[in-house]
């Protein structure tokens, strides 16, 4: 089975064309392909699709690399992207991409800069999904340190957002792990520890559901501005440092599609042999 592998600000992915050749894969496959020993080694799975949605132009899934599927990944859609359109399979300009019934656009440059609208952040908790009385700014949240004070949003998927002063010596392993389970965020939830340098720029890292501490989380980028813009932290355009390297992040407020724009960019392409049950041919190639 042939693949593509891309990285965006060193969040990794093992993408596959799955509109000319029809995939089923099961979570040990998954999990087999994203094995950074035995597989290919990723830290999601994106697959290509024939959209269900006629004013999509194709659908996109996510498979974190524990197998399980997620609704939406920045750094991954803006990976999908640039693979659709250098396989052939977009034309250049705006994409309408669908993934979980939402649709989103995103436009490959020549720059190697990908822009993206990650739709407007949903604030409400029930749809987070959250556990609290009533929508806040900011909620207080029982930690076995002690009470955290968050910022909760969805961009496809859940975040918590806290403020610390210094990221680096943030205790990301150990709280984003035990805020990721927390009996509160009945999915689990993503975790970003967010360092505000300037109105126009703070410092980031993400402990992902399902994967741990990443490079970059595009998703998580868009939730720290969100989180910082409602408590009059920030300004509407915000440059985010992630470990893997820089985003730009766009918000107007409540109401208003949060716009990413950052790198993408192709690595290698290999062959990788799967069960035979796994694939199946779709069709001529195009």
């Amino acid at each position: 089975m042939r693949f593509t592998k891309m990285e965006a600000l060193g969040n990794d992915f093992v993408v596959f064309d799955g509109i000319r050749q029809r995939l089923q894969l099961t979570p040990d496959t998954i999990r087999l392909l994203a094995d950074r020993r035995r597989g290919v080694g990723c830290d999601q799975l994106l697959i290509a699709e024939p959209p269900a949605h006629v004013a999509a132009d194709v659908r996109y899934r996510i498979y974190n690399a524990d197998g399980g599927e997620v609704d939406h990944c920045g750094n991954g859609v803006r990976c999908l992207a640039r693979f659709l359109l250098d396989e052939g399979l977009a034309e250049p300009g705006v994409q309408r991409i669908e993934t979980n019934g939402r649709i989103t656009e995103a436009e490959p440059r020549d720059d190697g800069q990908v822009s993206v609208d990650m739709g407007q952040p949903e604030l409400e908790p029930a749809r987070i999904p959250f556990q609290a009385p009533a929508r806040e700014t900011a909620y207080r949240l029982a930690t076995s340190g002690g009470e955290q004070t968050i910022g909760a949003a969805s961009m496809g998927n859940p975040h918590a957002v806290l403020r610390v002063d210094d990221v680096d010596g943030a205790p990301v392993a150990e709280l984003g792990a035990e805020i990721e389970r927390h009996p509160r965020f009945p999915n689990r939830v993503n975790v970003g520890f967010m360092e505000v340098c300037r109105r126009d720029r703070i410092r980031l890292r993400v402990f992902e559901r399902g994967v741990g501490e990443t490079p970059a989380c595009g998703t998580g980028a868009c939730a720290a501005v969100v989180a910082g813009r409602l408590r009059d932290w920030l300004d509407a355009t915000v440059a985010v440092e992630l470990t893997g390297g820089r985003l730009v992040i766009h918000w107007r407020g409540p109401g208003r599609a949060v716009w990413m724009t950052g790198p993408a960019r192709t690595v290698f392409r290999g062959e990788f042999e799967l069960p035979a049950a796994a694939v199946t041919p779709r069709g001529p190639t195009r």
